[in-house]
């Protein structure tokens, strides 16, 4: 069983329990934070961290919990090797429901879990994604990493209706990112195209690497909005995200994307950001 924990305390997962008043439950405040693990240690924290300081700021919740020694804790206990590991902090447990802020301010719910995965040995990295473009309708603060997550549950199974992997969405005519990850193409030049990041996309901590990586292997990087046709003529198209790494992307809505298998330059991407996090 999983050790899990709350409020600063490590609990086998089915002890642990939150109120059916807590801010989260009934007002979606509340933000979080994933992060790979590998090898038994989670990695990119400082990129992390400056985007969960953002997303608490946005949402208007206030913590000041040492995170490292809780994550690498957690993953100690449950003797990961492989996969992820997730934070949450919500508005916090409410005398009752009410829309304003609680007067005098409650200290926020926090949670922290793993879970094994196999990042490494990904069989979508062999393969590649298929992938449907659908309208983006979600909400406008893309930016902070909340857990409105509604929209991407439907797209996840919008998807799965239509027997591909996952979705790319689109807005105004452009790409803005997938479900849960950040949306690239490298094109006929060569270039990789990523949507900027703004309110409209996630800042991706994968990105950053990502789009470092690029740079080192000699790529030109362009950070702008790209279409769907620019798509359907890329060489290549991948995602990042802390829960999948870097992935290709091999069809859109029922087209191969290039040559309609895992691109090169994508699997050479992959390959150097794996080192990287091993490095860490």
């Amino acid at each position: 069983m999983r050790t899990v924990w709350l409020n600063g305390e490590f609990l086998p997962e089915t002890e642990a329990h939150v109120s059916i008043f807590d801010r989260g439950l009934n007002f979606g405040q509340s933000v979080y934070e994933v992060s790979p693990v590998i090898d038994g240690h989670f990695c990119n924290w400082p990129y992390h961290q400056a985007r969960l300081e953002r997303s608490k700021a946005l949402a208007l919740i206030a913590d000041d919990t040492d995170w490292p020694a809780v994550l690498g804790e957690l993953i100690a206990r449950n003797a990961l090797n492989e996969g992820r590991v997730y934070l949450q902090l919500t508005g916090g447990e409410a005398a009752d429901r009410g829309f304003p802020l609680p007067d005098p301010a409650i200290a926020a719910t926090r949670i922290a879990f793993t879970q094994a995965d196999a990042l490494i040995a990904n069989p979508v990295a062999g393969s590649g994604q298929r992938i449907v473009l659908r309208p983006d309708l979600r909400w406008q603060l893309r930016s902070a990493k909340t857990t409105q997550l509604l929209y991407a549950v439907m797209m996840k199974a919008e998807a799965r209706g239509a027997g591909v992997d996952d979705v790319w969405l689109v807005e105004d005519g452009v790409v803005t990112e997938a479900t849960s990850s950040n949306a690239h193409i490298i094109d006929a030049r060569g270039v990789v195209v990523s949507h900027p990041v703004d309110s409209g996309v996630l800042p991706g901590v994968t990105r950053i690497n990502v789009l470092e990586i690029a740079r080192a292997m000699g790529l030109p990087v362009e950070e702008r909005p790209f279409t769907p046709d620019e798509l359907f003529a890329a060489r290549e198209a991948f995602i990042s995200g802390a829960g999948t790494l870097v992935l290709p992307v091999v069809e859109a809505d029922g087209r191969p994307v290039g040559n309609g298998g895992p691109g090169v330059l994508t699997g050479e991407i992959r390959q150097r950001y794996i080192a990287l996090l091993r490095a860490q």
